[in-house]
């Protein structure tokens, strides 16, 4: 690749080369045809009207329209072809919030590179990912594709996953463009309704959803695309304020931005655009350089520039900066180098990779007794439930270009694991998880009585979450819970394992099984890292990344939230029925909680257990005043009191206690995962720089204020020893 005054050198002469409609047209791009080329599309892209392509998925075809675009337009300006790449192409990895799961962000770095690898072998230059909205509403299907609810745990995944896609040299043939999405607010959408609207002050804006795009910025991104919903009354597509002062003027961002699919358009029916015309001049004036699939900026564009309603230095800019991607992809090198050939069976490595990440991702939320980990020996297991052997649905959503024959499900890898000594009961009870098909539960209840142990593969199909697919009610669907009910009679242990795409409201049958693993939607070796867990080869190391309700009436719920002036304290009323008949109202104290359901999470962020036990000690600071120029040394001895090695998470928390604006309860500032044998005792060493203890004013500028802080270490936001540092002038 040139070097990067070389690229500019490129972009400016390409650019003084180029007709009015030729630059219009490298802001055009266009859906794929399904491996046809219309008359129309070929005469298209010999005039070049159109400058990139999304999910054309035949790669001759891809290569033709490639061909026709160099050889037969006048410049020979290559189209850069997209698709939706955004937890695997060809080996399917752990949804995104289950990578979150893992708090290891090199492990979603490497994820995303065998994803590039795959990808551009078929002929993709441009993924549309990673997703980095924070949302604070589990009932939004999107929540599936993001880092969950806290800015610190999603940077750091955002720019992990930007640095493996796009590796250290963009024009490497197994790299493709990142594109950090969506700018921004979208997972403040009211009533987590996706494409809804969405309200942000100008400080939460800065401190809660803008630094994962920071991050990503930093990390190199190529591209960012614009947000479907609107924030406070503007549409983020035609928002001049966040696009085109923030990230463009303010971040001195210098890739292009593009739409989301068709939201331009929809600017109309937000009642912010008048028709195709206003869209085309409100979305170049907030700073959209290439138009996703709808038309305003090929029907309108060039007519608002000939009138001087669009200054053409708008067009000259958002053109330079989709040369510059082109241009630092090696798009314009003869011959390509990318290939076009779909790739083959995953490898080894990718598939070892895809298992760890898996395994790592997957969260013990209950072990009643230490059921967990099974003996092989046992004599019978019963394996039930609709998703204990479907190799589709645990793929999840966005599972565009994985192959099911591909997937080694739950059932296979128990039956590998155990071998023929040990009998598998298996029935799927219900055929699919929103069923509510009794027929087998007979069948099913006679299994659990002949067996040992029950191992229930519960959850949601990958249908029920990703784009459009918010839900209501947030319960396991169909018949689930009352199969598993029945099946609690019987006495005999259940396992519950959770196959979702967020977090389900299971605080109703908890307490009906003995342990419960998360594994929420794990990918092409979802089997494999379940069964290792199950029988102890590994034991699970996944936190929560993302607040579990006890009930959907709790949400928005999530951990670093404000306190207010009359915080709850003490234990929580879980039940409206343990009111006193004609109490007196203050005689239930005036804290802020539900009466019917108290304040507490089902589990807080940062949760999940172990096959062994650590113990936290001798928290310490290497002082406990520091100037906003320094840095905060903080240690902790961390042991394995158990019997096992095993990993655990170290999580670090901050409180600011009095502020100019008041600040959240608990904020994630640092976490380490670490590995211990048993009885072993490791000396834990954070770095905390004061500049990065401040926030944003209503202003959107940042400020570091002095004050007394508190500090806890521990194993999620809950737990964990504490002590108290001042920052001073």
């Amino acid at each position: 690749m040139a070097a990067d005054k070389d690229i500019e050198k490129q972009v400016e002469e390409l650019l003084a080369k180029m007709m009015l409609s030729e630059k219009i047209g490298q802001m055009v791009q266009i859906n794929g045809f399904k491996g046809k080329i219309p008359d129309e599309l070929r005469q298209k892209l010999r005039e070049g009207k159109i400058g990139s392509m999304l999910n054309e998925i035949v790669p001759e075809t891809s290569l033709e329209l490639q061909r026709i675009t160099r050889e037969e337009s006048r410049l020979g300006i290559p189209l850069i072809m997209g698709r939706d790449v955004i937890h695997g192409y060809r080996t399917i990895f752990p949804i995104p919030l289950a990578q979150a799961a893992t708090w290891e962000p090199s492990l979603a770095q490497a994820a995303a590179r065998v994803a590039a690898k795959e990808a551009a072998h078929a002929g993709f230059h441009w993924t549309f990912a990673p997703m980095m909205d924070i949302t604070h509403d589990p009932r939004w299907g999107r929540i599936a594709e993001g880092f969950g609810e806290d800015s610190y745990l999603g940077s750091l995944f955002a720019a992990a996953m930007v640095r493996g896609f796009q590796g250290d040299n963009l024009s490497s043939p197994d790299t493709i463009a990142a594109c950090a999405k969506h700018y921004v607010g979208y997972g403040a959408a009211e009533g987590g309704r996706d494409y809804n609207t969405a309200y942000i002050p100008e400080n939460l804006l800065h401190d809660v959803y803008l630094p994962p795009f920071k991050a990503a910025l930093e990390a190199g991104v190529a591209s960012v695309m614009s947000a479907f919903n609107e924030i406070n009354g503007v549409p983020a597509t035609g928002n001049v304020h966040t696009i085109r002062e923030i990230l463009k003027e303010r971040w001195k961002f210098d890739g292009f931005v593009v739409s989301d699919w068709n939201s331009t358009a929809e600017m109309i029916s937000h009642g912010y655009c008048e028709d195709m015309k206003d869209v085309a001049k409100k979305s170049i004036t907030a700073g959209i350089d290439m138009e996703m699939q709808s038309t305003a900026y090929s029907d309108y564009l060039e007519e608002l520039v000939t009138q001087k309603v669009v200054p053409e230095e708008l067009i000259d800019d958002a053109v330079k900066r989709i040369l510059r991607i082109k241009f630092k992809l090696g798009l314009f090198e003869k011959p390509s180098v990318y290939s076009a050939k779909l790739p083959e069976k995953p490898d080894e490595e990718s598939l070892a990779l895809a298992k760890e990440i898996a395994t790592k991702s997957i969260v013990l939320l209950k072990n009643e007794n230490k059921l967990l980990p099974l003996l092989k020996e046992l004599k019978s297991i019963a394996v039930i439930g609709p998703m204990a052997d479907d190799p589709y649905e645990v793929l999840g959503t966005w599972n565009r270009d994985g192959k099911i024959e591909d997937t080694v499900t739950p059932l296979a890898a128990v039956r590998d694991m155990v071998g023929d000594n040990t009998e598998i009961n298996y029935i799927a009870g219900l055929p699919y998880s929103r069923s509510k098909d009794t027929s087998e539960f007979a069948k099913a209840i006679k299994l659990a009585k002949k067996s040992e142990v029950v191992l229930f593969f519960a959850g949601e199909e990958s249908i029920l979450s990703g784009e459009a697919h918010s839900r209501a009610f947030l319960n396991l669907p169909g018949a689930q819970d009352v199969l598993i009910t029945e099946i609690a009679k019987t006495g005999t242990p259940i396992v519950l394992i959770v196959l979702a795409g967020r977090p389900l409201c299971i605080g109703d049958i908890i307490e009906k099984v003995d342990a419960i693993l998360y594994a929420w939607h794990p990918g092409t070796m979802c089997g494999p890292a379940i069964a290792d867990l199950i029988f102890g080869i590994e034991s699970p190391s996944g936190k929560l990344p993302v607040t579990f309700p006890k009930t959907e009436g709790q949400i928005p719920i999530y951990y670093n939230h404000k306190n207010s002036g009359r915080p709850p304290e003490g234990k929580s009323l879980t039940m409206i029925d343990d009111i006193p008949l004609r109490a007196y109202q203050s005689s239930l104290g005036d804290t802020s909680r539900y009466l019917d359901i108290g304040f507490e999470p089902l589990y807080p962020f940062g949760y999940g257990l172990s096959y062994t036990q650590f113990e936290y000690s001798n928290l310490r600071l290497a002082e406990d005043k520091i100037k906003v120029s320094d840095a905060i040394k903080v240690f902790v001895d961390v042991t394995n009191t158990g019997d096992m090695e095993a990993d655990e998470v170290v999580q670090l928390y901050i409180r600011d206690l009095v502020a100019s604006l008041t600040r959240p309860v608990k904020e994630l500032k640092g976490f380490k995962r670490i590995r211990l044998k048993p009885n072993e005792t490791r000396k834990i060493n954070f770095e905390l720089s004061a500049s990065n203890l401040g926030f944003h004013t209503n202003e959107g500028n940042y400020i570091v204020e002095a004050g007394k802080f508190n500090l806890w270490v521990g194993g999620d936001s809950n737990a964990g020893l504490m002590t108290q540092f001042e920052i001073v002038e």
